[in-house]
């Protein structure tokens, strides 16, 4: 979906509190309710009815009556919501042309207000690109509901944090400067992507570079997992910086060596096809780079020691908390049931929805009763189990007294099933049924006199 920030002119500040009271209710809903939504947003005089159909209008709501009628966040509406809380924080002040697309995300310019160009990356999980990947590699394994904007804010409060941590120690990585929901703020990168360069002065010199950093990183305890030619861009002065960390790992991964394996032989087979580089030379001339190599000239794995930190153990202290890990492995694992979001969106939403789960007065009338009913027989086997436990101290060596007791006791939970019985068929007598939207409507002709003659031989 293009992003049209035209439209985000002329909306009002009710149009911004209908987003946010639909967000709020997408907590623990996959369609939220019309009645809730009016509910949070407390707009006088039903104005919320209104603000729906405008928001509809710009397509930032999605509209849903199958089951019942309610609305769900587009990520367009998604990304306005992000947009007007950076822009109300003064991190950015106008939105350019958009540099990048992906599977996973799209990247716009935004410019500050004294000039300054920036980069701002709206993460975008659940495209059809995306889907079809995680249909063939079995991630969702038995599941089949999940909500695809909290998985994007996951995503870019961990690319964040990762940020943040690699920035400190040195790292050459954008400049990470705010997060909001599932959109990223960094500095721009003066560039190319190094998938479309077609020449380079010193190629040897680059590989080794770029090699060394994923050396470096498993030495501060991280696997980057999609080390290729389109996550590294490097500028006219050839010098490199790494891009894109959701997907990074720790080296205590199960598939840590799998995945720091695959990062080499990305590396090593595009600078052999794109600037025919023969590595077993270069391995000739420098003795030196044989120490932790194989016999192909890779860095081997196993021979990487963990000397220069502990940047994945670092990483829960910058944002991207152990919780936040565990829901998002497990996502990607299918270990994990469905409603992934029903306690991590504390950082934007407030606690209103509790007034949202309120019951109608009839069904909650029957619950008490049945509550009722249910405590009633409580204390009657509590006093029946008394009465026992006294009748078995004072006559603890007659057993025609136990079995008198025993008998007692039998009659006790039969007379309290009974009761139950009879409180569960009373509350059901006085509810009404509603019939089906699709049920038929008796018209009045031969075939319906005849049924209602067996409806009442039925009763007879």
């Amino acid at each position: 979906m293009k992003l049209d920030v035209d439209v985000l002119r002329y909306l009002s500040k009710d149009d911004f509190r209908v987003l946010t009271a639909v967000e709020l209710g997408m907590r623990n809903h996959e369609i939220v309710p019309t009645e809730l939504i009016d509910r949070i947003a407390r707009l006088k005089h039903g104005g919320t009815y209104k603000v729906l159909k405008n928001l509809l209008k710009h397509k930032l709501l999605h509209h849903d009556s199958s089951k019942y009628d309610g609305f769900r966040l587009t990520y367009l509406g998604y990304d306005f919501l992000a947009i007007k809380t950076m822009v109300n924080k003064g991190v950015f002040v106008a939105v350019g042309r958009q540099i990048g697309v992906g599977k996973e995300s799209d990247i716009f310019e935004v410019a500050r207000e004294d000039g300054t160009v920036l980069a701002m990356k709206l993460h975008r999980l659940g495209r059809v690109s995306f889907r079809a990947v995680k249909s063939k590699r079995d991630y969702l394994r038995h599941r089949s509901s999940y909500n695809w904007l909290y998985l994007s804010r996951l995503a870019a409060l961990k690319e964040f944090a990762f940020m943040k941590a690699l920035e400190t120690h040195g790292f050459p990585v954008p400049n990470a400067i705010e997060n909001n929901r599932h959109c990223v703020v960094m500095s721009l990168v003066q560039g190319y992507p190094l998938v479309q360069v077609k020449q380079l002065q010193n190629p040897e010199t680059v590989f080794e570079a770029i090699l060394g950093q994923v050396v470096r990183l498993a030495e501060h305890g991280l696997i980057h997992c999609d080390f290729n030619e389109f996550n590294i861009m490097i500028d006219d002065d050839e010098k490199i910086t790494m891009i894109d960390f959701p997907q990074m790992v720790s080296v205590s991964h199960r598939n840590a060596q799998m995945y720091f394996d695959r990062d080499v032989e990305c590396i090593f087979k595009f600078f052999r096809k794109r600037f025919n580089l023969s590595f077993q030379e270069s391995i000739d001339d420098n003795d030196d780079s044989d120490e932790g190599r194989d016999e192909a000239g890779k860095p081997c794995f196993s021979s990487i020691e963990r000397s220069a930190g502990f940047l994945d153990r670092e990483l829960a202290a910058s944002g991207f908390t152990r919780k936040n890990e565990e829901d998002i492995q497990r996502f990607i694992e299918g270990g994990a049931e469905s409603d992934t979001n029903s306690d991590s969106e504390g950082v934007d939403l407030v606690e209103d929805l509790n007034e949202a789960d309120t019951v109608d007065g009839d069904s909650s009338h029957l619950l008490e009763q049945n509550e009722g009913y249910k405590c009633q027989g409580k204390e009657e086997s509590c006093e029946a189990r008394e009465s026992s436990g006294s009748e078995k101290e004072v006559v603890s060596d007659n057993e025609e007294n136990n079995e008198e007791a025993l008998q007692n006791e039998a009659e006790l939970v039969k007379n309290l099933s009974k009761q139950r019985r009879c409180a569960i068929a009373k509350a059901h007598k006085g509810r009404k049924t509603v019939a089906a939207r699709n049920s038929y409507k008796d018209k009045g002709g031969r075939s319906s006199h005849n049924s209602k003659i067996q409806k009442q031989l039925s009763s007879w």
